[in-house]
């Protein structure tokens, strides 16, 4: 790990990272036109955000920062793959990292892995996707916010597991142990014929104002209690390349697989830029 990171690392572990996003979130949340203006234009202009594939481009249509951070996109702006076979992304961002889930971990960094029973906070169901596979995506705050479904699915159950709120950028993943399973995230779990059991993680990071889902709305974050949803009498089907959430600011998703169910995962490259609906894996059946 190199004195960048370390230091980057350092000072993050003393930031009062939820009561900053908190904040952050309160002003995002403002529908004062001359704030909010403000804000959008020196967001677009610090991260470059193209603004001719959203849905609209003028700031009157959005309310608030943060209805504009989670912006539409315009129908043709992405094309979710049609191959039946094919693993979608589920964001826009880069490919963290990628490959096969090996004796219950998940590759994070170079030399750094973490435990996906931690992450998914239920060793039972984390001993379903043992020898699987995954991709980590991450979302930076120029990208479209929104996240789909990798394939099509029923959604089973939730889980919201309050944490801490580091960045999930790629210098802290480098430098600080099991990042994505000590951040506050909401784990959803599916259900689909061709696939078996797959998940799909919210993971939460310093300034992201909340995370909200199509079934759910917001998740209120904060400190508390592990909160579990059972959402297996619903018969919530979605298909792939569907909307189901969207982050308030840049963070992460995940996508988990059982054994033998998906292929290609492991040869994505980590750092390779994707866009929602772009084929990452095929499924084996």
């Amino acid at each position: 790990m190199s004195h960048g990171v370390d230091i980057f690392v350092a000072v993050q572990r003393v930031l009062p990272k939820h009561a900053l996003s908190r904040i952050i979130g309160t002003i995002a949340e403002s529908k004062r036109p001359w704030l909010k203006n403000l804000l959008i234009k020196r967001a677009i202009s610090a991260f470059g955000i193209n603004m001719q594939e959203a849905a609209s481009d003028n700031l009157a249509d959005y309310e608030s920062f943060n209805a504009f951070f989670t912006r539409a996109l315009k129908d043709d702006a992405r094309v979710v793959d049609g191959d039946p076979k094919s693993v979608c992304c589920p964001a826009d961002g880069v490919v963290s990292q990628a490959g096969i889930i090996d004796k219950n971990r998940i590759l994070q960094a170079k030399g750094l892995n973490y435990s996906i029973s931690r992450l998914l906070g239920n060793s039972v169901s984390a001993q379903r996707f043992n020898n699987g596979s995954f991709a980590t995506i991450y979302l930076s705050p120029k990208d479209y916010h929104r996240v789909h479904m990798p394939i099509s699915g029923t959604l089973r159950a939730t889980r919201y597991i309050p944490g801490e709120l580091f960045s999930v950028n790629d210098k802290t993943a480098q430098g600080l142990e099991e990042l994505f399973a000590r951040n506050e995230r909401l784990v959803c779990e599916f259900e689909s014929e061709s696939a078996g059991n797959f998940v799909v993680v919210f993971v939460g990071a310093m300034l992201v104002a909340g995370i909200e889902t199509v079934w759910g709305g917001f998740e209120k974050p904060g400190p508390g209690a592990v909160r579990e949803s059972d959402f297996s009498d619903r018969q919530l089907a979605y298909d792939k390349g569907e909307e189901i959430g969207q982050f308030k600011f840049g963070s992460t998703a995940i996508i988990l697989f059982e054994k033998d169910r998906v292929t290609g995962l492991e040869a994505l490259n980590p750092q390779a830029p994707v866009l929602m609906g772009q084929q990452l894996a095929s499924l084996v059946k």
